[in-house]
Formats: C-alpha cells, sequence, structure tokens
C-alpha cells in the first residue's frame, strides 16, 4: 500500500486507469507499424560501419562537458557544416533531442513583445517551450492560415508591438497530414512574422533527397527549422537550421544549449552518415514513397476512404478502452500497433497509429489490413450480441 506521502501521485494513477489512460512500458515485438524509423536507418551497417570506425579513430563515447567548455568536438562541428549545406541553411546547430530543440528554440528566440502562434496540434515539446518562454502565446485552428492571421490582427489591434512567430509541423506526427507551407510563408512575410517549422516526421521522407518540405524556405533571415535525428535518420538528436545570427544568439542565450552536455560526439557520427546516405541511396526514400501509396490504396479498397496522405495513417476509434482493445487485439496477431490517447491527441479521438517504414514489406501491410478488417468486425458482433 503507497504510504501518505505518496497517496496524491497514487491517486493520480488511478484516475488514468478508471479513464483507459494508463501507460505502462512495454517492449517491442511483432512487425514494425509504430516506430519512427521510415527508411529503415537504425539498423542501416553503413551506418554502424561509420560509429565503429570512429571509435576505433579515438572517437569519444561522451562528450565530457557542454559546448562552450571542452564538449565541442570536430564531429559536432562536422555534422553542423553539412547539415546547413544539404538543408540549404545559413547555418545549424545540433541539440541532443527534438523535444531539446523545440523547447530550446521557444524559450531563447521569441522576445517578451513577440507573439507565438502555434498550430492546434504541434508537438508537445512545442507547446512545452512555448509555455516557458516570454512571449505571449495564443493557438489557431489546425492547418488553417486565417485562422492564425486572425489571431495576430486581434493582437495587432489589442495593442501587440513585437513580432509574430508562426509555430507549425510540416507533417503531424497523429493526423499524418501536411501543413500549407505557401500560405503559411506567404502569411509570414505578409505579418513581418518568423515561421517555426518542425519538420521531425517529414526530414528524410519528403521533399528532394529527403530535405523536407521546407526545403525551398530554408536559409530565408525569417525561417527557423528543426530537423529531428531520431526519426527517418536513424539516429538521435535534433538539428535547428537557422540564420548565423540567430544561431550565435542561441549559444549564447540558449540555457538549454549553454548548461547541457553535448550529444555524444558518435551520434554526430551517426547523423552526418545518415545524411549521406539520403544522397546516396534515393531508393530508399523511393520505395518509401511506393509503399506508402500502395497502403493508401489498399485502405481505399477496403474501407472505401483514406486516412492521412503519408506514411502516418490514424485509425480514429474515439473510446480509449476500444482503441486499446484493438490494438491489444492486433499485437496478439504479431503486429507492434500501438493506441494513441489523450492528452497526445485530443479527447474523443483515440486511435491506432499506423506508421509505414520499410521495415516492413506490401505483404505485411494487406495482412495487417486484413487483420484489422477481422477484429473491427468481431468487436461489432459482440457488441450487437450484447
Amino acid at each position: 500500500m503507497s504510504s501518505e506521502r505518496l497517496a496524491i501521485y497514487a491517486d493520480g494513477l488511478q484516475s488514468l486507469a478508471a479513464d483507459d489512460r494508463l501507460r505502462r512500458l512495454s517492449p517491442r515485438f511483432g512487425l514494425d507499424f509504430s516506430s519512427n524509423d521510415y527508411l529503415g536507418l537504425a539498423q542501416a551497417p553503413r551506418i554502424k560501419h561509420a560509429v565503429a570506425a570512429a571509435m576505433e579513430a579515438g572517437t569519444p563515447v561522451g562528450a565530457g562537458g557542454s559546448r562552450l567548455l571542452r564538449g565541442n568536438c570536430a564531429e559536432h562541428e562536422r555534422l553542423e557544416a553539412e547539415a546547413a549545406r544539404f538543408f540549404g541553411a545559413d547555418s545549424a546547430l545540433f541539440f541532443g533531442s527534438g523535444y531539446i530543440a523545440n523547447f530550446a528554440v521557444l524559450t531563447t528566440l521569441p522576445q517578451r513583445d513577440d507573439l507565438l502562434v502555434l498550430d492546434a496540434l504541434v508537438h508537445a515539446s512545442t507547446h512545452e517551450g512555448a509555455r516557458a518562454g516570454r512571449a505571449e502565446m495564443c493557438q489557431f485552428m489546425h492547418n488553417d492560415p486565417q485562422s492564425a492571421e486572425d489571431a495576430i490582427l486581434a493582437w495587432r489591434r489589442d495593442g501587440g508591438v513585437g513580432r509574430p512567430w508562426i509555430v507549425v509541423e510540416s507533417l503531424y506526427s497523429m493526423d499524418g497530414d501536411l501543413a500549407p507551407l505557401d500560405d503559411l510563408v506567404a502569411l509570414a512575410d505578409r505579418h513581418d512574422a518568423f515561421l517555426l517549422i518542425d519538420e521531425a516526421h517529414a526530414t528524410g521522407v519528403r521533399g528532394e533527397q529527403g530535405r523536407g518540405l521546407a526545403a525551398r524556405y530554408e536559409g530565408r533571415e525569417t525561417i527557423v527549422v528543426v530537423h529531428t535525428c531520431g526519426k527517418a535518420l536513424g539516429a538521435a538528436g535534433a538539428l535547428v537550421t537557422a540564420s548565423h545570427v540567430l544561431r550565435d544568439i542561441m549559444i549564447n542565450r540558449c540555457r538549454s544549449f549553454i548548461f547541457a552536455t553535448a550529444p555524444s560526439p558518435l551520434m554526430a557520427v551517426a547523423v552526418t552518415e545518415a545524411l549521406a546516405i539520403l544522397q546516396d541511396e534515393p531508393e530508399r526514400q523511393q520505395k518509401l514513397t511506393q509503399l506508402v501509396a500502395f497502403a493508401h490504396r489498399e485502405i481505399v479498397a477496403r474501407f472505401g476512404e483514406t486516412w492521412s496522405s503519408s506514411q502516418i495513417i490514424p485509425y480514429v476509434v474515439g473510446d480509449n478502452a476500444r482503441a486499446m482493445s484493438l490494438a491489444s487485439a492486433l499485437q496478439l496477431r504479431g503486429f507492434d500497433i500501438r493506441g494513441i490517447r489523450p492528452p497526445t491527441v485530443p479527447a474523443g479521438t483515440a486511435r491506432l497509429r499506423l506508421s509505414l517504414t520499410l521495415n516492413i514489406d506490401e505483404a505485411a501491410v494487406v495482412a495487417l489490413l486484413d487483420a484489422l478488417v477481422d477484429e473491427i468486425g468481431a468487436a461489432r458482433s459482440w457488441r450487437s450480441a450484447s
């Protein structure tokens, strides 16, 4: 039994369980329909060999300190130079994770008189950074540039004197839909705003050689982009691309950068090799594109509709318990499918998040969709009988 001092935490866990939202860690198993290893690079021999060669040559596992102390390694600088070249940006800065990168940007660059205008469905790290920063914050309706513009205009009418920061993802992690980047860039231009684009699920997957959906805009002084390295790039960390001035501000004022031990130089080696693979092996991106198109055709054939426009395919169930029950049934059939519940997604939209990667093939997609049809039918029959 929990002690009195732990009672408030035990009660919180019981409340989550009553709402079918209690989370537990479980190992990976079965066919991969849940990871973000879109290009199958997490086990790529080239990356393994690059890291092994770096260790053999004396690259340390740990940086040993922050970048401003002795933790700044040649491997970090090589990665940042290559990333800036690859993505067409002025400069890049390497962080330990996408979460830290989003938090770092939003607690450092927007100023006290500025306005953060967040798409309602951006990553949790973005919301956390916005709340912890100095600027005023508001949300706009998902993928609705007019809603964002209305928020900016209302802020100006109320006396807002700073600069707007529009914050979006290019490819949304739970719905799999794409941001209207052309319209958002035009909106930013009209209002002399900065635009922060989180490319977490587009880097490596979309754009020429996997440069992402924001590639045509990188290099503009008002565009800041976050490229997560732990998804399609198969490694860990994140790169923030921006102008030299904004990079220098981050180095001098970003507490998440200044006071953090630098990422492992071996991880910088891994990401550098991943960027080289994107350029040398375009067939990976092409194969994923073909698999995504195949999966969407198969979904339409079975369900009469499409559920997204990308490698992230949500099957919205609604009820938390039903979503988790369906996920468990598919897991028993050998598919690594995870249920997604609030607060990760809005209340009433619990879902299965199907993720397509090069760790599976067309036969696996067919088998999963057939199993899903069976389980949905079985659940409906059971509810009708009861």
